[in-house]
């Protein structure tokens, strides 16, 4: 089953792709909006059907202390929608941290400030849905 991951931030969607077997999360690109997500679900329509995508993995962002705030409750809108527009199952991943982690990935990988900028969100997209996968494994 092959699953695509998304990091929905304010103004940009970041992917990642899983291969067939459901194995395995790699970075795959950016979409940019502009404070308005719905913007992108012509090309995340194109990028579902091209790739095969059978199910989505969506970063929920949840409060330190487990509770959900404005952010969370902007992304389950946008599940619904997603759900709705693209007649696919979308499945919520705690996405606590994961850009810090992205952020220190890439500076460990001597990644330059520039370019961190540009692929944070992808890599961001490709933690969650690899812990998605890792627990689904188990």
């Amino acid at each position: 089953m092959r699953y695509l991951g998304l990091d929905l931030g304010t103004k940009t969607i970041g992917l990642a792709i899983s291969d067939k077997t459901g194995l395995i999360a790699s970075s795959y690109e950016v979409l940019r909006h502009d404070n308005n997500p719905n913007d992108c679900l012509d090309e995340l329509k194109s990028i579902v059907e091209s790739l095969n995508v059978e199910a989505l993995v969506l970063g929920l962002p949840k409060n330190m202390n487990n509770t959900l705030g404005e952010r969370a409750e902007e992304t389950i809108k946008f599940k619904k929608i997603l759900e709705e527009q693209l007649k696919l199952p979308v499945y919520l991943e705690d996405e606590r941290l994961t850009t810090k982690s992205a952020e220190s990935l890439l500076i460990k990988g001597d990644t330059s400030r520039k370019k961190r900028k540009k692929v944070i969100d992808k890599v961001a997209a490709t933690i969650i849905l690899q812990s998605f996968l890792d627990r689904r494994r188990k």
